[in-house]
């Protein structure tokens, strides 16, 4: 039997090596590149000066950086904050059964479907005060709203331009967990005689635990690399105002075409995600024991 198995697992290695090969071209190269160009500084395509760690120890002072780097934490964590809530609540409310169900997942992803530049150009007329539906409206109420002049407006319309396009992302996989409960959860609450709120936090919210933190590490990482719908939106401004990590790269490698600061720049920000996922990922894992073990205790 052994010697049947062992040949066959050889060859299933050959499967897979298509795979590893354009993983190979599409991100390991391209990684190595990148760490070429951000230890030498490129004067022209014949001279390049090895420089070591130099272009690091610039980004790293760089006051923009700092500042552009506190205005994407505060994006991310503010997403968090109104999508993974608001995306519970909506799949709390979508109906389960029937003809409905599909009409209704079906319009809930429609937001899904639309490109991010096309997001950005839908919200920059929608925010206008002369045509848009939003700024029309809020200049009817009295409130003088712009987005291309006030730095606190334009923060918090992109803000809602992300919610209303990746809300229904969380919802969608929250529908799922919930999807998953086996309804005789349903049917032992209902003999206890638990209240709707008691079948959330000890039924619905364990059992969505996994799909939830899928939600919250991809909607983490996604708006930590925000880029085109700000950019078609506002353009980065009023001033910095919406100048997110991934703008200010941009800036730096394609507008300035400092290629070694960029390159030692996108290493930065490509392990700052990765220590943040890995942090918020450890959190919601230690918060998912001790409710399983407050639950237990109760």
């Amino acid at each position: 039997m052994s010697s049947t198995t062992k040949p066959v697992n050889q060859r299933a290695w050959f499967l897979i090596l298509p795979v590893i090969v354009c993983v190979a071209f599409s991100a390991i190269l391209p990684l190595m590149t990148v760490v070429n160009y951000s230890v030498q500084d490129i004067i022209s395509p014949e001279r390049r000066v090895f420089v070591g760690t130099e272009w690091f120890a610039a980004v790293m002072r760089d006051e923009e950086l700092h500042a552009a780097l506190w205005r994407q934490l505060s994006f991310s964590l503010a997403v968090l904050a109104v999508e993974i809530p608001l995306g519970i609540l909506l799949a709390l409310s979508m109906p389960t059964q029937g003809w409905k169900s599909s009409a209704v997942l079906v319009v809930v992803a429609l937001s899904l479907l639309i490109p991010w530049n096309v997001v950005g150009t839908i919200w920059q007329i929608f925010g206008r005060s002369d045509i848009g539906l939003m700024g029309r409206m809020l200049q009817a109420l009295g409130i003088e709203y712009s987005y291309t002049g006030n730095a606190t407006q334009a923060w918090l319309t992109v803000l809602l331009m992300d919610v209303w396009h990746w809300t229904p992302l969380v919802a969608l996989l929250a529908f799922a967990g919930l999807r998953s409960i086996p309804g005789a959860y349903y049917q032992a609450a209902r003999i206890d005689g638990a209240s709707k709120f008691a079948v959330f936090r000890y039924i619905q919210l364990p059992k969505m635990r996994g799909v939830l933190m899928i939600a919250v590490l991809l909607r983490f990482m996604d708006s930590f690399m925000i880029y085109t719908e700000p950019f078609v939106l506002t353009g980065g401004g009023p001033g910095n105002a919406t100048t997110f990590l991934s703008q200010y790269l941009t800036q730096k490698a394609v507008g300035q075409f400092d290629l070694g600061p960029a390159a030692a720049f996108s290493l930065i920000y490509f392990f700052i995600i990765l220590l943040l996922c890995f942090v918020l990922y450890n959190w919601m894992q230690r918060v998912g024991t001790s409710a399983k073990e407050g639950a237990g205790h109760e």
